[in-house]
């Protein structure tokens, strides 16, 4: 008997990003960021870029629906700078405070990087984002 082709495990289902569980997640990955970097209410929901029904439907963890792509991008983008800074910053206290500190860099004008993050638009949190990412040598 000729053996036949190796068989091929069945590849994982793929992650629905727009699942009410998907939500969830990000929802409470960003509640413990949030935490950390000490803001307020008020910060987070500007962050997130939400209604404040949603938002505190979000943080008591009443999530019925997916998040928007709007939504997912401001969490990639607040995710990211959370790694960038603890890869910058190995010490968790230094790398949770920087974003409150005043800054000299052209980008910041001597303003904190929470001051840019909360224009209100994606783009605040992009370039912060860029910033950092290019201050570790590159994108992720």
């Amino acid at each position: 008997m000729v053996p036949g082709p190796p068989r091929r495990e069945a590849a994982p289902a793929a992650t629905d990003l727009h699942s009410p569980a998907a939500a969830a997640a990000a929802l409470r990955s960003f509640f413990n960021i949030a935490q950390a970097w000490g803001l307020s209410n008020e910060e987070q929901q500007r962050l997130l870029g939400c209604g404040r029904t949603s938002f505190y439907d979000w943080k008591a963890g009443r999530i019925k629906t997916g998040l928007d792509g709007a939504t997912l991008e401001r969490l990639s983008h607040l995710f990211g700078i959370y790694a960038a800074l603890h890869i910058l910053l190995p010490v968790s206290e230094r790398a949770d405070a920087w974003i409150k500190r005043p800054n000299s860099a052209a980008l910041f004008g001597g303003r904190s990087a929470l001051e840019r993050m909360l224009g209100g638009q994606v783009a605040d949190l992009f370039v912060v984002r860029q910033y950092l990412d290019a201050q570790r040598g590159g994108w992720s």
